[in-house]
C-alpha cells in the first residue's frame, strides 16, 4: 500500500477527531482526500507535527487529536516521543506512516529502511500503547479499537507520493479555520 491509500483509510476511520498532518506531500494528500476545517496542514517546520498535536491535545482535553506524521519527520524530532509519552494525554494518537523515505524531498531513504525501528524507540520513550499495521484492510479496525489513551500507531507503506494538487490555502487561513473549529467543537 502507498501512503495515499493509508490516509484514505485513516479518513474513513474518522468520527470527530482533529488532525495535525505532517508537511508536504502527506498534507496535500489529506487535503485532496478530505479537506475539513478540523485538519491542520503543516506547510513547513519538518518534524513538528507531533509537537503541535501534543499542544492541541493538552490544550483541548475533550477533543480527540490524531497526528499523521511520517518516519522522516519523526526522525528529525525524536525528542517529541519522550515528551508525548511522559505527558501521556488521554486524547492523542500519533499515527506514523513509515514509507522508509523522505517522500516530500525526493524519496531519499530514511534510516527506517535500515536498522532503526520507530516502534522500539516509541516503547523506549514510554509509550504503553503501540500498534503496528502493515495491511491496508487493518487500518480502520486498528484505529477504531484504540479508544481513549495516548497511542503510537505505525503504518508501514511503500514509498511514493500521489499526484495531487497543492493546498490553495495560506498558512494563516489554515491556522484560523483550525482554531475556529476547535472553539466550535461540541463534545458528543
Amino acid at each position: 500500500m502507498k501512503r495515499y491509500d493509508a490516509i484514505k483509510k485513516i479518513v474513513e476511520s474518522l468520527s470527530n477527531e482533529f488532525i495535525v498532518c505532517n508537511l508536504g506531500a502527506p498534507s496535500r494528500e489529506l487535503y485532496n482526500i478530505s479537506d475539513r476545517d478540523s485538519n491542520f496542514y503543516m506547510l513547513g517546520s519538518m518534524g513538528l507535527a507531533s509537537s503541535i498535536a501534543l499542544g492541541v491535545a493538552l490544550a483541548q482535553p475533550k477533543q480527540t487529536v490524531w497526528c499523521i506524521d511520517g518516519d522522516g519527520s519523526l526522525l528529525m524530532n525524536l525528542g517529541s516521543l519522550s515528551t508525548i509519552a511522559n505527558n501521556s494525554p488521554h486524547n492523542l494518537t500519533l499515527i506514523v506512516i513509515d514509507n522508509s523515505s523522505y517522500g516530500s524531498t525526493g524519496d531519499q531513504k530514511t534510516y527506517t529502511s535500515g536498522k532503526s525501528k520507530l516502534e522500539v524507540i516509541a516503547k523506549g520513550a514510554g509509550f504503553e500503547s503501540i500498534t503496528i499495521i502493515d495491511k491496508e484492510n487493518e487500518i480502520i479496525q486498528g484505529l477504531k479499537n484504540l479508544g481513549a489513551g495516548c497511542h503510537f500507531v505505525l503504518i508501514k507503506t511503500q514509498p511514493g507520493n500521489a499526484y495531487v494538487s497543492i493546498i490553495p490555502l495560506l498558512p494563516e487561513e489554515i491556522k484560523t479555520r483550525f482554531c475556529k473549529a476547535m472553539l466550535n467543537f461540541r463534545h458528543p
